[in-house]
């Protein structure tokens, strides 16, 4: 948790969580770190890959928003020609489009690339939408995004927070987005899974409506070699890939240590040639700028490697996803959704995500009170009861405390 005195931003701060010619990134601003000439020099260094068939050439790095709110962070992420930002509806109760608007301002729109989500309220144990979520709602979500945003299309819209074919296919959310990308809203449609990638890949492929899947995929998942094959079937089917999570639960706001190296875990994602970008989630400029130093050079070392090896061994607070805890809950609480929660909490220091998470899953006032003893095994040989109880928490703290 905090310490007492300080601030939310220095609370983030002290944590991790056709547009083929993005060459160079204009820009009416100077940067914050570099001059003009030195930004062009690193951008020259960077490496760059094509994300499928949409065709818009990526820096292998897009600045994932959801975990900053300062705006001269975002803006120096851009002006060193880091010019893919990722966010959400939700993201900062629904401030970060906003803030991201703002600095978008002045800026030629083919200068940029915004990719954000958003999902409908659903069954948080199976997956599913109820019929309450209807294609109005959703369409709603996307007009909500580009008034944020200040913008007059977005690049990549995401169905967000998918873990079933299901839900994938729903077709009043395909209906939305489809009709989004054919009146200009949005140019194209992506999905985003935390669990049963697998599964959820292989849907956006048969449905020949998804442009870009964005999956969860790091080097501590135990069904690391799964995701990878759903991965080159999507690309081999023309599909843009963004990955997420690369870092698989940052410790306690550490990009580098002991237990977690950042570099080495997005090299290991980018060593798979059909992932074409990696969200990093960074929150202060020395993180921004070991970033830009990866894409200069992706190669894992054996050092590197090692290292991640011995970081599987660890319980970390990456939740594998893999639901096996589901059915051995008495209560059915939606546990993958409770350790990420703890992870937004203990690994980015994000408590407005982790509280709001935990206010959308309508759980019981008391958790894990009254089992004598908690059946659950989880994979990742993790104390579910105590990891809840000390995220839940978080909910008796008034909002506007963490806000």
């Amino acid at each position: 948790m905090a310490k007492k005195g300080m601030g939310r931003r220095d609370f983030l701060k002290s944590s991790f969580a056709s547009m083929g010619g993005f060459i160079y990134l204009s820009s009416t601003e100077k940067p914050l770190q570099e001059k003009s000439g030195e930004r062009k020099e690193t951008e020259k260094k960077m490496t760059y890959r094509v994300l499928g068939k949409t065709g818009i050439r990526l820096p292998v790095i897009t600045m994932g928003v959801m975990n900053t709110d300062n705006p001269n962070l975002v803006r120096a992420a851009l002006n060193a020609g880091m010019f893919h930002l990722d966010t959400a509806s939700t993201y900062q109760r629904g401030t970060n489009e906003a803030m991201i608007g703002e600095v978008l301002k002045g800026r030629p729109r083919d200068s940029f690339a915004i990719s954000t989500k958003a999902r409908l309220p659903g069954d948080r144990i199976t997956g599913l939408y109820p019929p309450e979520a209807t294609e109005e709602a959703f369409t709603k979500k996307i007009d909500t995004s580009l008034k944020n945003l200040g913008l007059d299309y977005i690049d990549i819209y995401h169905h967000h927070g998918i873990q079933v074919r299901e839900a994938a296919l729903y077709e009043p959310i395909m209906k939305a987005l489809e009709k989004a990308k054919k009146a200009g809203k949005i140019r194209f449609i992506g999905i985003t899974t935390h669990q049963n990638e697998p599964e959820v890949i292989r849907a956006a492929v048969e449905s020949k409506v998804y442009d870009v899947v964005l999956p969860a995929y790091n080097s501590r998942q135990q069904h690391a070699p799964e995701v990878k094959k759903a991965i080159a079937e999507a690309a081999e089917a023309g599909l843009g890939v963004i990955t997420m999570k690369a870092i698989g639960g940052n410790v306690r706001g550490s990009y580098t240590s002991e237990t977690i190296d950042a570099p080495a875990a997005l090299k290991w994602a980018l060593q798979n040639p059909n992932v074409h970008t990696v969200i990093a989630g960074f929150t202060t400029f020395d993180q921004m700028n070991l970033d830009l130093e990866i894409m200069k050079d992706i190669t894992l070392t054996q050092s590197e490697k090692d290292h991640l090896r011995r970081a599987t061994q660890t319980a970390g607070l990456y939740c594998q996803g893999c639901g096996q805890c589901l059915g051995q809950c008495a209560k059915q609480l939606p546990i993958p959704d409770l350790m990420r929660a703890y992870m937004y909490v203990y690994g980015y220091r994000n408590l407005v995500e982790a509280q709001d998470l935990l206010f959308s899953l309508n759980l019981p006032a008391e958790l894990c009170e009254d089992c004598s003893s908690c059946p659950v095994k989880c994979s990742n040989r993790w104390n579910v009861s105590t990891r809840i109880r000390d995220v839940a928490r978080l909910r008796e703290v008034p909002p506007g405390f963490v806000a």
